[in-house]
């Protein structure tokens, strides 16, 4: 089926002018602060003399985060979005309140769990409220908005939040996002109350609890084990995975079966490929070709741009099927991921490292978006919080994995060597996900 033409506007329609202005509120402040955090990381450790924890303050925001989605999936599909909007939006701001007077990192600890927990409820209750409260058609475009969402504090953040750390505190990173957060929940009130009853029962599902913190804790041991070679780590986080994911995932997800399982695959496959690589970037810029850390940032602006810009114009053209946008953007990343790898070598061209980087950026745009909007027109009543819970932990898992293996490669050779590894090995698994997605997506679609 072919989507038909929306109109852009009705993203600014007077009924939907409000809702689209919160959400987008939202998803930019969830990612500012994730962008800040990273930036102010050093100096709160510092100040709170928790150096040997530095790494727990992201790992614990990630298990809660993969845990939420799962729970927060469950009661979108049981009583709608919009409980799961409102312990989303409390638990998110009671984090931002811990974490910014945290005196010690216990308490620093406790507000990113809540940050957590406040963002995974959130952005699968945002999902399910896209279904709900816009039309088929106009999907593409609250998609590729989403997607635009992230740029700004991609661009900014980290800069915004050094310059707080800086000159007034670690503490703003956190505090001073609180009224733009209450704002942008205020700006869904109407819609929430708008929504019709639920009726939809979900499909009984056992297990749900326990396989939520059983893939929490597996991806967080997954990335810590391979970040660290800890093998016995690494086993035991697979050991816990392997049940979850056959209780949380469609049924044949892994193994790429047509139409809603090869939907949520392409997504983990997306982002593993491309952020397992854009770890890398700055680092070989800066080692092999003595790059600054500003000139090594630039290749990740461009990026940032380039996948903005391609899910605009993505939103903007309904009548390409998204399957096809979905394969294309595939091999627009797998393009990228190959041509930089020959910045890995001291006679690279370094200086082309924006331009190709920015390619990979425009496939990512091009088809994570589409993979929403597919995965959404996939998904009857019932299960749209299951499906889009499970959208965000294939993201989530394959990210930590092919970063973690990317971290073995890098750092078990020379630089160059484990870079050029890891980028051809990525570039060939893109390949692999434009020939298994495409047509193949096209029973993801309700007729």
């Amino acid at each position: 089926m072919t989507l038909t033409a929306p109109v852009p506007s009705r993203l600014w329609s007077p009924e939907h002018r409000w809702p689209t202005t919160g959400i987008l509120l939202l998803v930019t402040l969830f990612a500012f602060e994730a962008m800040g955090v990273g930036t102010a990381m050093p100096t709160m450790v510092s100040e709170l003399k928790g150096e040997a924890l530095y790494a727990w303050p992201f790992l614990a925001n990630l298990a809660a985060s993969v845990m939420a989605t799962v729970f927060s999936g469950r009661l979108s599909d049981r009583r709608g979005p919009k409980p799961s909007i409102l312990i989303g939006v409390v638990l998110f701001l009671a984090g931002l309140v811990v974490a910014g007077i945290a005196e010690n990192m216990a308490v620093l600890l406790a507000g990113r769990v809540l940050q957590g927990f406040g963002v995974g409820f959130l952005i699968v209750a945002i999902y399910v409220l896209i279904a709900v409260a816009y039309p088929e058609d106009a999907r593409p475009a609250v998609f590729g908005a989403l997607s635009a969402a992230w740029v700004i504090p991609s661009l900014v953040g980290p800069a915004v939040a050094g310059w707080a750390t800086e000159h007034l505190s670690w503490r703003w990173v956190f505090l001073a996002i609180i009224p733009l957060v209450l704002l942008g929940s205020v700006l869904l009130v109407p819609v929430l109350r708008g929504l019709p009853p639920h009726t939809e029962a979900p499909p009984t599902r056992k297990y749900l609890p326990l396989a939520a913190v059983a893939v929490g804790l597996g991806v967080v041991g997954l990335s810590w084990g391979l970040q660290h070679r800890t093998w016995w780590l690494i086993a035991a986080a697979l050991l816990l995975l392997a049940p979850a994911l056959r209780v949380l995932l469609p049924k044949g997800t892994l193994l790429a079966r047509r139409g809603l399982p090869v939907t949520i695959l392409a997504r983990g496959l997306l982002a593993g490929t491309f952020f397992a690589v854009e770890g890398f970037i700055p680092l070989t810029l800066s080692v092999v070709h003595g790059y600054s850390p500003l000139e090594a940032g630039i290749p990740l602006t461009l990026s940032a741009l380039g996948w903005a810009g391609a899910s605009m114009w993505a939103s903007r053209h309904p009548e390409i099927e998204r399957h096809t946008l979905v394969r294309t953007g595939f091999l627009f990343v797998a393009t990228g991921l190959a041509a930089v790898t020959l910045i890995a070598p001291t006679w690279g061209p370094a200086f082309l490292t924006p331009v190709l980087w920015a390619v990979a950026g425009a496939g990512m745009g091009m088809a994570t978006s589409s993979v929403g909007v597919l995965m959404m027109a996939a998904s009857p009543e019932a299960d749209r919080g299951f499906n889009s819970a499970a959208l965000q932990i294939s993201d989530m898992l394959f990210s930590a994995t092919m970063i973690g293996l990317g971290g073995v490669l890098v750092l078990a050779t020379a630089p160059t060597a484990g870079v050029v590894v890891l980028n051809l090995s990525m570039a060939v698994l893109a390949v692999v996900g434009a020939i298994l997605t495409g047509p193949r997506m096209r029973a993801t679609l309700k007729t």
